[in-house]
Protein backbone atom coordinates (compact mmCIF):
# COMPACT_ATOMS: atom_id res chain seq x y z
CA UNK A 1 0.00 0.00 0.00
CA UNK A 2 1.22 3.78 -0.80
CA UNK A 3 2.53 5.75 2.54
CA UNK A 4 0.16 7.56 4.11
CA UNK A 5 1.62 11.07 2.91
CA UNK A 6 1.17 10.19 -0.39
CA UNK A 7 -2.66 9.65 0.44
CA UNK A 8 -2.67 12.18 2.38
CA UNK A 9 -1.86 14.90 -0.58
CA UNK A 10 -4.31 12.83 -2.24
CA UNK A 11 -6.88 13.79 0.50
CA UNK A 12 -5.73 17.11 0.22
CA UNK A 13 -6.23 17.91 -3.15
CA UNK A 14 -9.23 16.40 -4.12
CA UNK A 15 -11.06 17.86 -1.07
CA UNK A 16 -11.80 14.22 1.21
CA UNK A 17 -12.17 14.11 4.57
CA UNK A 18 -11.54 11.03 6.33
CA UNK A 19 -8.86 8.70 7.42
CA UNK A 20 -11.36 5.30 7.38
CA UNK A 21 -9.49 2.10 6.55
CA UNK A 22 -11.97 1.35 4.47
CA UNK A 23 -11.29 4.81 2.96
CA UNK A 24 -8.10 4.32 2.67
CA UNK A 25 -8.26 0.97 1.19
CA UNK A 26 -10.45 2.15 -1.99
CA UNK A 27 -8.17 5.30 -2.13
CA UNK A 28 -5.22 3.33 -2.66
CA UNK A 29 -6.99 1.18 -5.53
CA UNK A 30 -7.88 4.41 -7.21
CA UNK A 31 -4.32 5.60 -7.32
CA UNK A 32 -2.63 3.05 -8.54
CA UNK A 33 -5.47 2.16 -11.64
CA UNK A 34 -5.15 5.87 -12.27
CA UNK A 35 -1.88 5.20 -14.16
CA UNK A 36 -3.47 2.18 -16.50
CA UNK A 37 -6.30 2.50 -18.89
CA UNK A 38 -8.25 -0.09 -17.68
CA UNK A 39 -11.92 0.16 -17.09
CA UNK A 40 -13.05 1.06 -13.78
CA UNK A 41 -16.51 -0.14 -11.97
CA UNK A 42 -17.01 1.60 -8.88
CA UNK A 43 -19.93 0.67 -6.48
CA UNK A 44 -21.30 2.09 -3.22
CA UNK A 45 -24.47 4.07 -1.48
CA UNK A 46 -26.35 6.84 -3.11
CA UNK A 47 -24.25 9.90 -1.44
CA UNK A 48 -20.96 8.20 -0.61
CA UNK A 49 -18.97 10.05 -2.87
CA UNK A 50 -18.37 7.67 -5.75
CA UNK A 51 -18.24 10.59 -8.57
CA UNK A 52 -15.04 11.92 -6.29
CA UNK A 53 -12.97 8.86 -7.13
CA UNK A 54 -14.21 8.64 -11.10
CA UNK A 55 -12.02 12.53 -10.74
CA UNK A 56 -9.17 11.28 -8.75
CA UNK A 57 -8.57 8.94 -11.46
CA UNK A 58 -9.02 11.13 -14.28
CA UNK A 59 -6.66 13.92 -12.90
CA UNK A 60 -4.20 11.12 -11.69
CA UNK A 61 -3.72 9.52 -15.07
CA UNK A 62 -2.42 10.63 -18.73
CA UNK A 63 -5.37 11.95 -19.72
CA UNK A 64 -5.72 14.40 -17.64
CA UNK A 65 -5.07 17.26 -20.12
CA UNK A 66 -8.48 15.67 -21.92
CA UNK A 67 -11.83 16.63 -21.23
CA UNK A 68 -13.77 14.78 -18.43
CA UNK A 69 -18.09 14.39 -18.74
CA UNK A 70 -19.70 13.18 -15.90
CA UNK A 71 -23.35 11.78 -17.34
CA UNK A 72 -26.22 10.15 -14.86
CA UNK A 73 -27.51 7.43 -17.25
CA UNK A 74 -30.68 7.34 -14.92
CA UNK A 75 -31.50 10.99 -15.82
CA UNK A 76 -31.38 10.74 -19.38
CA UNK A 77 -34.56 9.27 -21.22
CA UNK A 78 -34.53 6.06 -23.26
CA UNK A 79 -35.49 7.56 -26.33
CA UNK A 80 -32.65 9.54 -26.45
CA UNK A 81 -29.67 7.95 -24.46
CA UNK A 82 -28.18 6.27 -27.71
CA UNK A 83 -28.07 9.84 -28.97
CA UNK A 84 -26.79 11.79 -26.12
CA UNK A 85 -23.72 9.35 -26.00
CA UNK A 86 -23.34 8.09 -29.86
CA UNK A 87 -24.46 11.23 -31.39
CA UNK A 88 -26.81 11.19 -34.33
CA UNK A 89 -27.35 12.47 -38.35
CA UNK A 90 -29.18 14.24 -39.83
CA UNK A 91 -33.11 13.46 -40.55
CA UNK A 92 -32.33 10.11 -38.11
CA UNK A 93 -35.21 10.96 -35.94
CA UNK A 94 -38.18 13.12 -35.70
CA UNK A 95 -36.23 16.75 -34.57
CA UNK A 96 -33.04 15.60 -35.88
CA UNK A 97 -32.35 18.60 -38.11
CA UNK A 98 -28.79 18.17 -37.83
CA UNK A 99 -25.66 15.96 -37.10
CA UNK A 100 -24.95 15.93 -33.71
CA UNK A 101 -21.63 15.00 -31.47
CA UNK A 102 -21.99 12.07 -29.06
CA UNK A 103 -20.31 12.48 -25.59
CA UNK A 104 -18.01 9.43 -27.29
CA UNK A 105 -16.93 11.36 -30.01
CA UNK A 106 -16.54 14.66 -27.61
CA UNK A 107 -14.49 12.73 -24.94
CA UNK A 108 -11.92 11.46 -27.81
CA UNK A 109 -9.06 11.67 -25.59
CA UNK A 110 -10.24 11.82 -22.08
CA UNK A 111 -12.45 9.92 -19.35
CA UNK A 112 -16.43 9.85 -19.17
CA UNK A 113 -18.07 9.20 -16.08
CA UNK A 114 -21.31 6.93 -16.10
CA UNK A 115 -22.83 7.31 -13.20
CA UNK A 116 -26.29 4.88 -12.51
CA UNK A 117 -24.60 2.75 -14.64
CA UNK A 118 -27.57 -0.04 -14.15
CA UNK A 119 -30.10 2.11 -15.58
CA UNK A 120 -28.78 2.61 -18.77
CA UNK A 121 -31.66 0.66 -21.36
CA UNK A 122 -30.62 -3.24 -22.64
CA UNK A 123 -30.24 -1.61 -25.98
CA UNK A 124 -27.51 1.03 -25.15
CA UNK A 125 -25.95 -1.45 -22.96
CA UNK A 126 -25.13 -3.25 -26.25
CA UNK A 127 -23.22 -0.67 -27.79
CA UNK A 128 -21.14 0.43 -25.11
CA UNK A 129 -19.89 -3.02 -25.21
CA UNK A 130 -18.65 -2.22 -28.70
CA UNK A 131 -17.48 0.90 -27.30
CA UNK A 132 -15.55 -0.89 -25.11
CA UNK A 133 -14.22 -3.94 -27.03
CA UNK A 134 -13.46 -2.13 -30.38
CA UNK A 135 -13.03 1.35 -29.80
CA UNK A 136 -16.07 2.35 -31.72
CA UNK A 137 -19.29 3.07 -32.31
CA UNK A 138 -21.74 3.99 -35.17
CA UNK A 139 -24.08 7.48 -35.14
CA UNK A 140 -28.23 7.20 -34.89
CA UNK A 141 -29.17 6.82 -38.13
CA UNK A 142 -25.86 6.47 -39.87
CA UNK A 143 -23.93 3.10 -40.82
CA UNK A 144 -20.41 4.68 -40.96
CA UNK A 145 -18.35 2.97 -37.99
CA UNK A 146 -16.31 5.66 -35.76
CA UNK A 147 -13.24 5.06 -33.55
CA UNK A 148 -12.48 6.97 -30.15
CA UNK A 149 -10.46 6.80 -27.07
CA UNK A 150 -11.77 7.07 -24.20
CA UNK A 151 -11.46 5.60 -20.75
CA UNK A 152 -14.97 4.46 -18.86
CA UNK A 153 -15.26 5.04 -15.66
CA UNK A 154 -18.99 3.30 -14.37
CA UNK A 155 -20.84 4.14 -11.14
CA UNK A 156 -23.39 2.09 -9.59
CA UNK A 157 -25.64 2.04 -6.14
CA UNK A 158 -26.94 -1.19 -7.07
CA UNK A 159 -26.68 -4.88 -7.02
CA UNK A 160 -24.94 -5.84 -10.73
CA UNK A 161 -25.21 -9.26 -10.58
CA UNK A 162 -28.69 -9.58 -8.96
CA UNK A 163 -29.14 -7.20 -11.91
CA UNK A 164 -27.89 -9.89 -14.46
CA UNK A 165 -29.91 -12.55 -12.81
CA UNK A 166 -33.01 -10.62 -13.32
CA UNK A 167 -32.41 -10.28 -17.09
CA UNK A 168 -31.72 -6.17 -16.43
CA UNK A 169 -28.17 -5.92 -17.11
CA UNK A 170 -25.94 -7.71 -19.68
CA UNK A 171 -23.52 -10.56 -18.15
CA UNK A 172 -20.72 -9.70 -20.53
CA UNK A 173 -21.07 -5.83 -19.89
CA UNK A 174 -21.02 -6.69 -16.42
CA UNK A 175 -17.31 -8.43 -16.75
CA UNK A 176 -15.91 -5.65 -19.15
CA UNK A 177 -17.01 -2.73 -16.63
CA UNK A 178 -15.66 -5.21 -13.66
CA UNK A 179 -11.93 -4.93 -15.02
CA UNK A 180 -11.21 -3.13 -11.40
CA UNK A 181 -13.71 -2.39 -8.71
CA UNK A 182 -13.33 -0.02 -6.36
CA UNK A 183 -15.80 -0.36 -3.39
CA UNK A 184 -16.68 3.04 -1.53
CA UNK A 185 -17.78 2.71 2.26
CA UNK A 186 -20.74 4.03 3.49
CA UNK A 187 -20.54 6.59 6.05
CA UNK A 188 -21.89 4.20 8.87
CA UNK A 189 -18.91 2.87 8.90
CA UNK A 190 -16.19 5.29 8.74
CA UNK A 191 -16.73 6.54 12.08
CA UNK A 192 -14.75 8.96 13.59
CA UNK A 193 -14.67 10.62 10.22
CA UNK A 194 -18.43 11.52 10.26
CA UNK A 195 -17.62 14.03 13.35
CA UNK A 196 -14.74 15.29 11.16
CA UNK A 197 -17.13 15.61 8.07
CA UNK A 198 -19.29 17.54 10.52
CA UNK A 199 -16.90 19.87 11.49
CA UNK A 200 -15.60 20.53 8.36
CA UNK A 201 -19.37 21.51 6.73
CA UNK A 202 -20.20 23.61 9.66
CA UNK A 203 -17.03 25.48 9.31
CA UNK A 204 -17.36 25.91 5.93
CA UNK A 205 -21.27 27.24 6.38
CA UNK A 206 -20.07 29.72 9.11
CA UNK A 207 -17.23 31.19 7.46
CA UNK A 208 -19.53 31.89 4.28
CA UNK A 209 -22.11 33.40 6.25
CA UNK A 210 -19.70 34.82 8.75
CA UNK A 211 -21.25 33.27 11.92
CA UNK A 212 -19.60 31.14 14.99
CA UNK A 213 -19.06 27.38 13.90
CA UNK A 214 -21.62 25.41 16.16
CA UNK A 215 -20.18 22.36 18.29
CA UNK A 216 -21.18 19.17 19.68
CA UNK A 217 -21.31 17.65 23.27
CA UNK A 218 -19.40 14.58 23.65
CA UNK A 219 -22.34 12.41 23.95
CA UNK A 220 -24.03 14.88 21.25
CA UNK A 221 -21.09 13.20 18.84
CA UNK A 222 -21.56 10.29 20.03
CA UNK A 223 -24.91 10.41 18.92
CA UNK A 224 -24.03 11.25 15.59
CA UNK A 225 -21.35 8.94 15.31
CA UNK A 226 -24.02 6.02 15.79
CA UNK A 227 -26.51 7.38 13.11
CA UNK A 228 -26.77 5.17 10.32
CA UNK A 229 -26.99 7.68 8.16
CA UNK A 230 -29.00 6.52 4.68
CA UNK A 231 -28.12 9.00 2.63
CA UNK A 232 -24.71 9.07 3.43
CA UNK A 233 -22.29 12.37 2.99
CA UNK A 234 -25.12 14.25 1.17
CA UNK A 235 -27.63 13.87 4.12
CA UNK A 236 -24.44 14.77 6.69
CA UNK A 237 -24.10 18.07 4.94
CA UNK A 238 -27.45 18.77 4.71
CA UNK A 239 -27.84 17.88 8.77
CA UNK A 240 -24.94 20.39 9.44
CA UNK A 241 -25.75 23.01 7.40
CA UNK A 242 -29.53 23.30 8.86
CA UNK A 243 -28.17 22.73 12.49
CA UNK A 244 -25.18 25.78 11.67
CA UNK A 245 -27.90 28.38 10.44
CA UNK A 246 -30.98 26.99 13.22
CA UNK A 247 -28.75 26.83 16.17
CA UNK A 248 -25.56 29.08 15.78
CA UNK A 249 -27.15 31.76 17.87
CA UNK A 250 -27.87 30.10 20.71
CA UNK A 251 -23.86 29.74 21.21
CA UNK A 252 -23.61 26.72 23.35
CA UNK A 253 -22.47 23.07 22.26
CA UNK A 254 -25.27 21.13 20.22
CA UNK A 255 -26.69 18.11 23.42
CA UNK A 256 -28.58 14.82 22.70
CA UNK A 257 -31.80 16.62 23.26
CA UNK A 258 -31.22 19.33 20.18
CA UNK A 259 -29.34 16.63 17.49
CA UNK A 260 -32.08 14.09 17.92
CA UNK A 261 -34.46 16.51 16.07
CA UNK A 262 -32.20 17.00 13.43
CA UNK A 263 -31.64 13.25 12.86
CA UNK A 264 -34.85 11.79 10.94
CA UNK A 265 -36.09 7.98 12.80
CA UNK A 266 -33.05 8.54 15.02
CA UNK A 267 -34.05 5.49 17.09
CA UNK A 268 -34.52 2.98 14.06
CA UNK A 269 -32.06 3.95 12.39
CA UNK A 270 -28.76 3.88 14.98
CA UNK A 271 -25.77 1.96 13.11
CA UNK A 272 -26.02 -0.09 16.14
CA UNK A 273 -29.06 -1.48 15.65
CA UNK A 274 -27.15 -2.52 12.09
CA UNK A 275 -24.61 -4.04 13.06
CA UNK A 276 -26.04 -6.26 15.89
CA UNK A 277 -28.94 -7.14 13.19
CA UNK A 278 -31.55 -9.44 14.48
CA UNK A 279 -30.91 -12.76 17.11
CA UNK A 280 -29.54 -15.78 15.95
CA UNK A 281 -32.26 -17.82 14.15
CA UNK A 282 -34.51 -15.30 13.46
CA UNK A 283 -34.01 -16.10 9.79
CA UNK A 284 -32.45 -12.27 8.79
CA UNK A 285 -33.50 -11.25 5.31
CA UNK A 286 -30.55 -9.30 4.51
CA UNK A 287 -28.13 -11.42 5.71
CA UNK A 288 -30.06 -14.38 3.56
CA UNK A 289 -29.52 -11.91 0.94
CA UNK A 290 -25.97 -11.68 1.15
CA UNK A 291 -25.65 -15.37 0.84
CA UNK A 292 -27.47 -14.93 -2.24
CA UNK A 293 -25.23 -12.87 -3.70
CA UNK A 294 -21.87 -14.49 -3.00
CA UNK A 295 -23.52 -17.70 -4.08
CA UNK A 296 -24.34 -16.06 -7.51
CA UNK A 297 -20.74 -14.71 -7.77
CA UNK A 298 -19.62 -18.38 -7.29
CA UNK A 299 -21.18 -19.60 -10.19
CA UNK A 300 -20.39 -17.31 -12.44
CA UNK A 301 -16.42 -17.90 -11.02
CA UNK A 302 -17.42 -21.86 -12.10
CA UNK A 303 -18.92 -20.60 -15.08
CA UNK A 304 -15.46 -18.73 -15.90
CA UNK A 305 -13.58 -21.80 -15.15
CA UNK A 306 -15.41 -24.09 -17.37
CA UNK A 307 -14.78 -21.84 -20.27
CA UNK A 308 -11.40 -21.87 -19.11
CA UNK A 309 -10.60 -25.58 -19.13
CA UNK A 310 -12.53 -25.98 -22.63
CA UNK A 311 -10.21 -23.69 -23.94
CA UNK A 312 -7.29 -25.45 -22.38
CA UNK A 313 -8.82 -28.75 -23.93
CA UNK A 314 -8.85 -27.31 -27.27
CA UNK A 315 -5.09 -26.37 -27.21
CA UNK A 316 -4.01 -29.69 -25.89
CA UNK A 317 -5.77 -31.54 -28.83
CA UNK A 318 -4.51 -28.93 -31.36
CA UNK A 319 -1.32 -29.48 -30.21
CA UNK A 320 -0.75 -32.87 -28.92
CA UNK A 321 3.02 -32.75 -28.17
CA UNK A 322 3.05 -29.91 -25.95
CA UNK A 323 -0.22 -30.92 -24.38
CA UNK A 324 1.82 -31.93 -20.91
CA UNK A 325 3.32 -28.30 -20.74
CA UNK A 326 0.05 -26.82 -20.85
CA UNK A 327 -1.57 -28.99 -18.62
CA UNK A 328 1.00 -28.42 -16.14
CA UNK A 329 1.09 -24.36 -16.73
CA UNK A 330 -2.64 -24.43 -15.74
CA UNK A 331 -2.97 -27.20 -13.33
CA UNK A 332 -4.59 -24.52 -10.66
CA UNK A 333 -7.95 -25.22 -12.74
CA UNK A 334 -7.55 -28.99 -12.47
CA UNK A 335 -7.82 -29.23 -9.03
CA UNK A 336 -10.21 -30.99 -7.28
CA UNK A 337 -10.89 -33.21 -11.06
CA UNK A 338 -11.31 -36.86 -10.63
CA UNK A 339 -7.86 -38.61 -11.44
CA UNK A 340 -9.52 -40.82 -12.98
CA UNK A 341 -11.41 -38.88 -15.52
CA UNK A 342 -10.83 -37.91 -18.85
CA UNK A 343 -12.07 -35.18 -21.75
CA UNK A 344 -15.27 -36.00 -23.64
CA UNK A 345 -14.54 -35.96 -27.42
CA UNK A 346 -15.39 -33.30 -29.41
CA UNK A 347 -19.20 -33.28 -30.58
CA UNK A 348 -20.08 -34.56 -33.23
CA UNK A 349 -20.20 -31.94 -35.63
CA UNK A 350 -17.26 -30.10 -34.74
CA UNK A 351 -15.36 -29.36 -38.06
CA UNK A 352 -12.18 -30.90 -38.58
CA UNK A 353 -9.11 -29.41 -40.89
CA UNK A 354 -6.16 -30.91 -42.43
CA UNK A 355 -3.61 -29.81 -40.01
CA UNK A 356 -1.30 -27.12 -40.89
CA UNK A 357 1.51 -27.57 -38.65
CA UNK A 358 2.24 -31.88 -38.20
CA UNK A 359 2.63 -32.79 -34.32
CA UNK A 360 5.86 -33.51 -33.44
CA UNK A 361 6.65 -37.37 -32.06
CA UNK A 362 9.25 -40.08 -32.06
CA UNK A 363 11.90 -37.53 -30.65
CA UNK A 364 10.70 -34.37 -32.77
CA UNK A 365 10.70 -35.23 -35.56
CA UNK A 366 7.69 -34.61 -38.18
CA UNK A 367 4.63 -37.80 -38.46
CA UNK A 368 4.08 -38.80 -41.72
CA UNK A 369 0.56 -39.42 -40.35
CA UNK A 370 -1.69 -36.86 -42.54
CA UNK A 371 -4.66 -37.52 -40.09
CA UNK A 372 -6.67 -34.21 -38.84
CA UNK A 373 -5.26 -33.02 -35.88
CA UNK A 374 -6.62 -29.10 -35.18
CA UNK A 375 -10.19 -28.77 -34.34
CA UNK A 376 -11.88 -25.26 -35.48
CA UNK A 377 -14.38 -23.72 -33.27
CA UNK A 378 -16.06 -20.68 -33.38
CA UNK A 379 -14.85 -18.85 -30.03
CA UNK A 380 -18.37 -17.19 -30.22
CA UNK A 381 -20.39 -20.74 -30.09
CA UNK A 382 -18.20 -21.96 -27.76
CA UNK A 383 -19.00 -19.24 -24.71
CA UNK A 384 -22.83 -19.79 -25.75
CA UNK A 385 -22.18 -23.52 -25.00
CA UNK A 386 -20.85 -23.04 -21.73
CA UNK A 387 -24.25 -22.56 -20.04
CA UNK A 388 -25.92 -25.67 -20.76
CA UNK A 389 -22.71 -27.72 -20.49
CA UNK A 390 -21.68 -26.37 -16.65
CA UNK A 391 -24.26 -28.24 -14.85
CA UNK A 392 -23.44 -31.38 -16.68
CA UNK A 393 -19.54 -31.47 -16.28
CA UNK A 394 -19.09 -29.39 -13.57
CA UNK A 395 -17.07 -31.54 -10.66
CA UNK A 396 -16.37 -28.97 -8.16
CA UNK A 397 -19.13 -28.72 -5.24
CA UNK A 398 -20.43 -25.20 -4.18
CA UNK A 399 -19.44 -25.78 -0.80
CA UNK A 400 -15.85 -25.84 -1.93
CA UNK A 401 -15.88 -23.14 -4.37
CA UNK A 402 -17.31 -20.72 -1.36
CA UNK A 403 -14.55 -21.87 0.92
CA UNK A 404 -11.98 -21.01 -1.76
CA UNK A 405 -13.09 -17.95 -2.77
CA UNK A 406 -13.43 -17.14 1.60
CA UNK A 407 -9.43 -18.12 1.72
CA UNK A 408 -8.64 -15.63 -1.39
CA UNK A 409 -10.13 -13.01 0.08
CA UNK A 410 -8.65 -13.19 3.45
CA UNK A 411 -5.16 -13.30 2.07
CA UNK A 412 -5.95 -10.21 -0.27
CA UNK A 413 -7.05 -8.22 2.64
CA UNK A 414 -4.59 -9.91 4.60
CA UNK A 415 -6.57 -11.38 7.22
CA UNK A 416 -8.42 -8.21 7.68
CA UNK A 417 -12.27 -9.47 8.32
CA UNK A 418 -13.61 -6.04 7.52
CA UNK A 419 -11.91 -5.93 3.83
CA UNK A 420 -12.30 -9.94 2.79
CA UNK A 421 -16.73 -9.16 3.38
CA UNK A 422 -16.46 -6.01 1.28
CA UNK A 423 -14.97 -7.81 -1.37
CA UNK A 424 -16.82 -10.56 -1.40
CA UNK A 425 -20.37 -8.51 -0.50
CA UNK A 426 -21.26 -10.51 2.83
CA UNK A 427 -21.50 -9.08 5.55
CA UNK A 428 -18.48 -9.54 8.50
CA UNK A 429 -21.26 -11.49 10.82
CA UNK A 430 -22.13 -13.77 7.17
CA UNK A 431 -18.30 -14.39 6.79
CA UNK A 432 -17.51 -15.09 10.78
CA UNK A 433 -20.02 -17.95 10.49
CA UNK A 434 -18.51 -19.50 7.07
CA UNK A 435 -15.36 -19.30 8.75
CA UNK A 436 -16.24 -21.27 11.42
CA UNK A 437 -18.44 -23.33 9.16
CA UNK A 438 -15.52 -24.28 6.91
CA UNK A 439 -13.51 -24.53 9.80
CA UNK A 440 -11.01 -22.07 7.89
CA UNK A 441 -7.60 -21.10 9.58
CA UNK A 442 -6.71 -17.42 9.48
CA UNK A 443 -3.24 -16.18 9.45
Amino acid sequence: MLANPEIQSIKNRFGIIGNAPALNYALNIALQVAATDLTVLITGESGSGKESFSKIIHNLSSRKHGPFIAINCGAIPEGTIDSELFGHVKGSFTGAIDDRKGYFEITNGGTIFLDEIAEMPIGTQARLLRVLENKEFIRVGSSKVQKTDVRVVAATNVNLIDAVQRGRFREDLYYRLNTVPIAVPPLRERGSDIDMLFRKFTTDFAERYRITPVTLTTEARDMLISYNFPGNIRQLKNIAEQIQILEAENKVPITPQTLVKYLPNYASSTRSMTLLGSPAGSGNGAESFNERELLYKILFDMRRDVNDLKKLVLKVLNNEAYGSDILREHDGLFSGIDAEGSFTKPHSDTKLLPSQHQPLVNNGQPSSNTTPSIIQISPYDEVEDIAHEAAEDESLSLEQKEKEMIIKALQRSNGKRKYAAQALGISERTLYRKIKQYDIEEE
